[in-house]
């Protein structure tokens, strides 16, 4: 039997999340949290997402850096009029300020800065149901970080945020993926890829 294809690892991590209790989120929530010192020490400006339902992460996780004196924007995803992913827009992150959106997406009020603005953020945390060892990074498929990622700074740090078994050996890679150069996850804090 062959390995699995990216729609079935994203059932089976999907089906995962969802069996995670609330308890077991929290806490693994607070243990990201925790990781963040050392993740974003003299960084100015990251880019980060708001987490949705069963997502590893919280609204904590973007004011404690916040908390560090760190500038955290936050993306906007929106489609052409074919309905094509477009490179996300980015907003600052200001606590109590996010507005609901489309997908079940929360985001920053406008006014929104531009695609590129992803150049600027040393750090880019990136949603992901999993991560292999060489960086390869399993998203839901929209293809709106395949668009936004090459965007990034070459030096930046490309860190998918993910449970602690959801580091796998091996992720079909495709000619758009962008490798992740680190996961971050509860147990194991900050991880090298590649």
């Amino acid at each position: 039997m062959g390995s699995p294809s990216k729609a079935e690892m994203r059932t089976a991590i999907l089906a995962s999340r969802r069996a995670v209790t609330r308890e077991v989120h929290d806490a693994e929530a607070a243990a990201l949290c925790g990781h963040l010192p050392d993740v974003v020490a003299g960084m100015a400006i990251v880019c980060a997402f708001v987490p949705i339902k069963f997502e590893p992460g919280s609204i904590a996780f973007l004011d404690r850096l916040v908390a560090h004196g760190v500038q955290v924007l936050l993306p906007v995803a929106r489609q052409d009029a074919d309905g094509v992913p477009q490179p996300m827009q980015w907003g600052r992150y200001q606590p109590g300020r996010l507005v609901a959106a489309r997908m079940g997406l929360q985001e920053p009020r406008q006014p929104w800065l531009p695609a590129g603005a992803v150049a600027d953020a040393a750090v880019v945390f990136v949603p992901a149901l999993a991560v292999d060892r060489a960086g390869v990074r399993l998203g839901r498929g929209a293809g709106f970080y395949d668009r936004t990622l090459p965007l990034a700074d070459s030096s930046a740090r490309l860190v998918a945020v993910i449970r602690d078994d959801e580091i796998v050996d091996e992720i079909p890679a495709e000619p758009h993926d962008i490798p992740m150069t680190h996961a971050l996850t509860p147990g194991h804090g900050l991880v090298e890829l590649g």
